[in-house]
């Protein structure tokens, strides 16, 4: 393969992952209809999700599980074993807890970054889906990458293809909801805030981490077979109606902070008229 034809096919890959990311913004972007958020604010967050995010997150995971590794083989004994980022255990602590909460909070951290742009309750869901989906496409493109390298181009798009209705998708509306709870605080709204939502944006991304992995599970606990492989595919399909189920959730949030008359409101107290009596 020539070096001009490598070059035309990563740029392929790379507008292939950058497409259905930006059209996802526009889209939630579209959902806040009184007073859209600018895209320059967008794009900035959009940046900082890919670039920042994705890297710092890709180092400080790296970091972890060397260190995990050390201390479980320093100290092997079986409750630490969950340490060991050689070992099964390690790579689903990884997964389904290291992964979550890391990656959350690096993305957080564009929303927080951005406080000054959030002027209302909708722009908070906005900016946090711009930051997420930026790391989203990074990510998704760093793995198109791995497959092109040991599978060539059609590995590398169809993995795109399948990350962009899925992971792209995850990572927008978890961040997304991070922006709501953080515009939540900020705005005094009762109830929960950046503290909570931060923790529901973990809990979904581990819960998509979860079902994502579904086929490597099953195969740790010995399902094999055809029952194994229709599980997988099970839990792939769930995995992609999770992640779309959860971007509409975050353009319905979006509308409903835009529109307060469309949030749910309590019912009315009856008030007992005034006694009448002398």
């Amino acid at each position: 393969m020539s070096a001009v034809v490598a070059a035309e096919e990563l740029v392929v890959l790379a507008a292939l992952a950058l497409a259905p990311a930006l059209l996802y913004l526009a889209v939630v972007r579209k959902s806040e209809r009184y007073r859209a958020e600018g895209w320059g604010t967008l794009l900035g967050g959009f940046v900082y999700g890919a670039l920042f995010a994705t890297i710092a997150a890709g180092v400080l995971e790296l970091l972890i599980v060397a260190l995990g590794t050390s201390v479980s083989q320093r100290y092997p004994g079986p409750e630490f074993l969950f340490l060991n980022g050689n070992s099964p255990a390690g790579s689903f602590f990884l997964v389904l807890v290291v992964a979550p909460f890391i990656e959350e909070a690096l993305k957080a951290s564009g929303v927080v970054g951005r406080r000054a742009r959030i002027g209302r309750l909708a722009d908070g869901p906005v900016i946090g889906a711009s930051v997420g989906l930026g790391f989203g496409f990074f990510e998704t493109f760093l793995y198109g990458l791995g497959a092109f390298v040991v599978g060539g181009l059609v590995a590398g798009i169809a993995l795109i293809a399948l990350r962009s209705v899925s992971s792209v998708l995850l990572h927008g509306s978890s961040t997304g909801m991070f922006g709501y709870g953080y515009a939540r605080s900020k705005f005094a709204v009762p109830g929960p805030g950046s503290g909570g939502y931060y923790l529901l944006a973990v809990g979904m991304h581990a819960a998509f981490n979860a079902l994502a992995s579904a086929a490597v599970l099953l195969a740790l606990v010995g399902v094999t077979g055809v029952a194994a492989l229709a599980a997988a595919y099970l839990a792939l399909f769930g995995a992609i109606g999770f992640a779309v189920a959860a971007i509409e959730h975050v353009r319905r949030v979006t509308q409903a902070a835009d529109y307060p008359a469309l949030l749910p409101r309590a019912p009315a107290v009856p008030v007992r008229p005034p006694s009448r009596r002398p």
